[in-house]
């Protein structure tokens, strides 16, 4: 199996899609460590994915992303975390719900924030938009440009996967589906900032 054939049928596919669903485990770890060997961070990401997505037990996720992030770093595409979030799964479903029409300069955007020192539940999420990218974005915050202040202090990465269907969208679309993006997660049980 070259790498043309680990990346067959994922060309342009969003994580959302989940182009390897069909697969089954063996297949995909088998998948998986041929990805490694080719250092194609993209193929290795969808693996790791779909089994997240399948609910796969978060230490073999942890393991797989530290192998991936390990071999291919390069190549990683940024929609797929670096740590285990467990209702990341629950994030895709509840933004799937969402959807802009026409185009636009605005990103929603969402950023894993770290509550190991004060929760149960280590990690909560700030729902966001912004005419910035959602990585340069994050960046403003983390150097205290008009920054959130639960991003500033608590923020450790950009969860693009979930949104990347909400990029490049009209204004006002934007602000509206951020607050009620916000809404629908806490209605799920996701501890949210932001979202205003």
């Amino acid at each position: 199996m070259g790498k043309a054939k680990t990346t067959a049928g994922l060309k342009g596919a969003t994580p959302a899609s989940r182009p390897l669903r069909a697969l089954t485990r063996e297949a995909l770890l088998e998948r998986f460590e041929h990805a490694l060997t080719q250092h194609d961070g993209f193929a290795g990401a969808h693996c790791v994915h779909e089994l997240w997505m399948r609910g796969e037990i978060p230490l073999n996720v942890e393991a797989l992303l530290e192998r991936l992030w390990s071999a291919a770093r390069a190549s990683v595409p940024d929609w797929l975390p670096m740590r285990y979030v467990a209702w990341l799964p629950a994030a895709y479903e509840v933004a799937s719900r969402f959807s802009a029409e026409g185009r636009g300069r605005s990103n929603l955007y969402l950023v894993l924030l770290d509550y190991s020192d004060s929760r149960d539940e280590p990690y909560g999420v700030y729902v966001g938009a912004s005419h910035y990218s959602p990585a340069d974005r994050f960046d403003q915050h983390k150097a205290g440009i008009r920054a959130a202040g639960s991003v500033l202090k608590r923020g450790l990465e950009v969860l693009t996967g979930p949104v990347l269907h909400l990029q490049r969208i009209p204004r006002a679309q934007a602000a509206d589906i951020e607050e009620r993006l916000a809404e629908a997660l806490r209605a799920e049980g996701l501890f949210v900032q932001g979202g205003h």
